[in-house]
């Protein structure tokens, strides 16, 4: 009919969420604003949320915001998508970085990047392309997250639920169900959770980030008890827990706190919040399955990084009547693919950071899932080879070329003519039931 558009198949346009502490964070109330977390300054004393009010720091008068995403971890992927998405050289693909406060209980940021979909959807109707070709009369957008961003983008769609305008979703390397490594950086300061060198600075502004704790693993395997103490079994109770991190807190409430009471009080009172608000949203996304958001399993690609050497195990030993986290080497460990150990055991592994245990989705069978390794970076990527020595393979996992191009496939669902993806399946998986977003074949 004349005058009426005729549908295409335009790719949606890809929001990016980054991972925790990968956001450069700046002091908006300075003029010129000042950097107060970046990839090679980071002033942790700035960083500190307030004890009386954890949506603002401890140090006032601040106005502390996001800014760029770390450009080491996302720039290459954010450029791959913005070159290969589009069908036309003259046809862009919006491909927007959601910057966010990473220290932010999870849904405070689960709302802004709800609004960030309706924004990037009205940007994305003034184009000419996508107006043209149809786009708006159903417009969704494709989300990427990488760590912890793939657990806000799994809160933000169950709170949307039917209403959530999001057509695909690819996660890189998300603990889902927690990783020991959230542990670490509380209880030490430092962790394979982000960059760092191990203070007590670090240490003291961890225990009183609240996104922290949502990362705390809640897979029983790997927590390591006696079963004759009478200690809790989780660690979402805070008597699981050194009582050196709630001294921390009130030595912090002392400080900075205006309330009158008993700094020791309040810091148990604040803590168990924590705690608290942390275990109710891994409820929240334990319960989650994508027919509520009007997804299948096909909508979603879940990368899970392994064959690297993890922290899969947790010793707390009862020590009169208190816990003492007992922290050893023999915990950090890797099976996967070890002929010498039952296939069944090769799920003792992990990134590096994230077990596998922590890695898996409730709302996805294993047979689902996509298994990469650090041997997949290619002959041309060995710089980032080396880097992943440093940086970590669950730190430097958005950068591999070949995730680049799997997920422009499943965003297009674009043939692989050369064979330039692939896959392996999880431990336990048959073949013949190996069933990834993707095509990618047969598994490596």
């Amino acid at each position: 009919m004349e005058g009426v558009a005729m549908p295409r198949n335009l790719p949606n346009p890809v929001i990016v969420v980054p991972g925790i502490t990968a956001t450069q964070l700046r002091d908006d109330y300075r003029l010129p604003p000042d950097s107060v977390w970046g990839v090679l300054s980071k002033d942790y004393e700035r960083v500190v949320m307030h004890p009386d009010n954890l949506n603002y720091e401890a140090v006032q008068p601040a106005r502390i915001e996001p800014g760029e995403l770390f450009d080491v971890a996302y720039r290459e992927l954010i450029a791959e998508l913005r070159h290969d998405l589009p069908a036309k050289p003259d046809e862009t693909v919006p491909v927007f970085p959601f910057a966010y406060d990473w220290r932010q209980p999870l849904e405070a940021t689960e709302v802004q990047l709800a609004a960030f979909v309706d924004e990037v959807i009205d940007r994305t109707s003034l184009l000419r392309h996508y107006d043209a070709g149809g786009w708006t009369s159903e417009p969704k957008v494709n989300l990427v997250g990488h760590s912890m961003g793939g657990l806000i983008i799994a809160g933000c769609l169950d709170m949307l639920g039917p209403r959530a305008r999001v057509g695909k979703v690819a996660t890189l390397a998300t603990p889902f169900r927690g990783s020991f490594e959230a542990v670490i950086k509380v209880i030490t300061g430092t962790s394979d959770l982000g960059p760092g060198v191990p203070s007590s600075r670090e240490r003291d502004a961890a225990r009183l980030t609240p996104s922290l704790y949502y990362l705390i693993p809640s897979f029983t395997d790997g927590l390591d008890i006696d079963d004759a103490s009478s200690l809790p079994r989780t660690l979402f109770n805070m008597n699981l827990w050194q009582p050196n991190v709630v001294d921390t807190i009130g030595q912090w409430i002392k400080t900075h706190g205006l309330n009158k009471k008993s700094p020791k009080s309040q810091a148990i009172d604040l803590f168990g919040a924590m705690l608290r608000a942390a275990d109710a949203h891994r409820q929240r996304i334990e319960a989650f399955r994508l027919e509520k958001a009007n997804l299948a399993p096909g909508d979603w690609l879940a990368v899970v990084g392994v064959d690297a050497t993890t922290r899969v195990r947790l010793r707390i030993q009862e020590k009169a009547g208190r816990p003492q986290f007992v922290l050893s080497g023999e915990d950090r460990r890797n099976y996967w693919g070890d002929r010498q150990i039952p296939p069944e055991q090769w799920t003792i592994t992990g990134d590096g950071t994230v077990p596998f245990a922590g890695a898996m989705p409730s709302f996805l069978e294993p047979r689902h899932l996509v298994c990469v390794v650090p041997d997949d970076y290619g002959y041309w990527e060995i710089g980032d080879k080396l880097f992943t020595r440093l940086a970590g393979f669950h730190g430097i996992l958005p950068n591999m070329d070949m995730l680049h191009r799997m997920i422009v496939r499943h965003f297009t669902e674009r043939p692989d003519k050369h064979r330039s993806t692939w896959g392996r399946m999880a431990p336990g998986v048959a073949e013949k039931d190996w069933a990834p977003a993707v095509d990618l074949g047969k598994p490596k």
